[in-house]
């Protein structure tokens, strides 16, 4: 069964479960999953049922939500298509950063397997999306990069910016107004030890300066000074 046989609310279920633990390891829980799709629990829970009966998720009352193998098929080709998709906009239609998440929301359901393999070979086969987000492969396979939340950074580190999360497209603004995106090189310097805020420079001189809210949508590596 291709993914485009599913329905759109089975596609956005699936696509969302992968997401909530693509960059965050803890299981799935039927609460995160209505505030992450900005639904009533309830809506959730009937949703879930029917994705237990097709087989597409392991779930037991009360507990955590599992995709099946099938599943988890059907959810990286919907990560695929919607990155891709973003991918696309950026590079082919002129669209900023922050403008290609509801689009690509809207387009991934609609589009044919064909056509996202032709954007794909369009686009030369692309390993990452314009917030950083790798972009799984034909074939399912997918490798997320080591990083880490700049929440976790130390004053004086000097990190690369690896991936920052679309959801806040004022954050997004924010950043590319002042020189950073993705593969940005950047200094780590704490406001006070009193603070949870901390500024980032990056190597042309702009700053930012972010509090803990901002601090937990960036990703970064560390970089080795010399």
């Amino acid at each position: 069964m291709s993914v485009s046989e599913l329905t759109t609310s089975t596609q956005n279920y699936l696509k969302a479960i992968w997401a909530l633990q693509e960059w965050d390891d803890k299981p799935v829980a039927s609460s995160s999953l209505a505030s992450y799709l900005g639904v009533r629990p309830s809506t959730v829970s009937d949703a879930i049922k029917k994705l237990n009966n097709q087989g597409f998720v392991s779930h037991s009352r009360y507990g955590t939500i599992t995709l099946t193998e099938e599943g988890r098929s059907h959810a990286v080709a919907m990560i695929r298509r919607h990155r891709l998709l973003e991918t696309y906009l950026v590079e082919e239609l002129g669209y900023s950063w922050d403008e290609v998440h509801d689009e690509a929301e809207h387009l991934e359901h609609a589009v044919s397997d064909l056509l996202i393999e032709r954007i794909s070979e369009k686009l030369d086969h692309p390993s990452r999306d314009p917030h950083g987000d790798p972009i799984p492969q034909a074939d399912g396979s997918i490798v997320i990069p080591q990083a880490k939340l700049l929440l976790s950074a130390r004053n004086e580190d000097s990190v690369r910016i690896e991936r920052i999360s679309d959801v806040d497209n004022r954050l997004l603004q924010y950043l590319a107004e002042n020189g950073f995106s993705v593969d940005t090189v950047a200094r780590v310097s704490a406001e006070s030890p009193f603070s949870e805020s901390l500024t980032l420079t990056n190597e042309t001189g702009g700053k930012v300066l972010l509090g803990s809210l901002a601090q937990q949508s960036i990703w970064v590596s560390p970089v080795k000074t010399k």
